[in-house]
């Protein structure tokens, strides 16, 4: 008779408690997946995971704030003591400085008159939480038999893309704090992939697309199911699945 693998698969997702971490966790979970809710506010996590509870799937809250060592310390601990291990990352968790992107807001993001204060908030959210948690959770990542890291970016970190000014993105205002901490966020993808690689750790970076969020005023055009998609195709990849590339449902993604 063959032995029954009871290796529990669990997986962490920053800022999930709604967006595109929240699709992310609900079809997770729906594949079977123990989805570890992470959020700042720790009702709002205990609530989403008992709304994906209640839709049949395995879930629990995780107090963590991306920006707090001791928050991101306390989340580790917790993953270890009740499951010793950890098989997905994703770091979904993110601002874009200017709370929802209006043309208003956006404004606020032009270089020449950017406020280096909100760089400095955004790239500690975007950058470096994204260090501090991979960090904290990696020992638990190299446990898993298939550990996958997944990093949320977005198009408009593409260096190619908005250098184009005949591209998609050129009617963008320029950024000087979201657009380019997206942008080393993909530069940190590929180095954690670089180093990594050996440990058989696949680390991605995706751009879910337009997607109807809080961040966006609920004005883009894809559900969160589909911009959620790619971000749990990335995180079941095969072992060999890709590792240091940037992706959208689409395919890849020009640097």
């Amino acid at each position: 008779m063959t032995e029954r693998n009871t290796h529990e698969k669990i997986a962490l997702i920053t800022g999930a408690n709604k967006g595109i971490g929240r699709g992310a966790a609900e079809q997770l979970a729906g594949q079977g997946t123990t989805v570890l809710i992470g959020a700042r506010d720790p009702q709002r996590g205990e609530e989403a995971a008992a709304a994906v509870r209640a839709a049949g799937g395995n879930a629990r809250a995780v107090a963590l704030d991306v920006t707090d060592p001791a928050s991101i310390h306390a989340a580790a601990k917790q993953v270890e003591k009740q499951f010793g291990h950890l098989d997905v990352l994703i770091n979904n968790a993110g601002i874009t400085g200017s709370g929802q992107v209006s043309p208003a807001a956006a404004n606020d993001q032009v270089p020449s008159s950017i406020d280096v204060d909100m760089v400095r908030s955004v790239f500690d959210t975007n950058y470096f939480g994204v260090i501090a948690v991979t960090n904290a959770m990696l020992p638990l990542l190299l446990r898993s038999p298939a550990p996958r890291i997944v990093n949320v970016s977005s198009h408009a970190a593409s260096v190619s893309i908005n250098s184009d000014p005949d591209g998609f993105l050129s009617g963008l205002l320029p950024s000087a704090a979201y657009a380019p901490s997206k942008s080393a966020l993909n530069a940190l993808t590929v180095q954690y992939a670089k180093e990594l690689r050996k440990d058989g750790v696949l680390v991605n970076a995706v751009a879910p697309g337009f997607v109807d969020t809080d961040s966006n005023d609920h004005t883009g055009v894809l559900t969160v199911a589909q911009g959620a998609a790619v971000l749990v195709r990335l995180a079941t990849l095969a072992a060999d699945g890709p590792t240091g590339g940037f992706f959208s449902e689409e395919g890849p993604v020009p640097w």
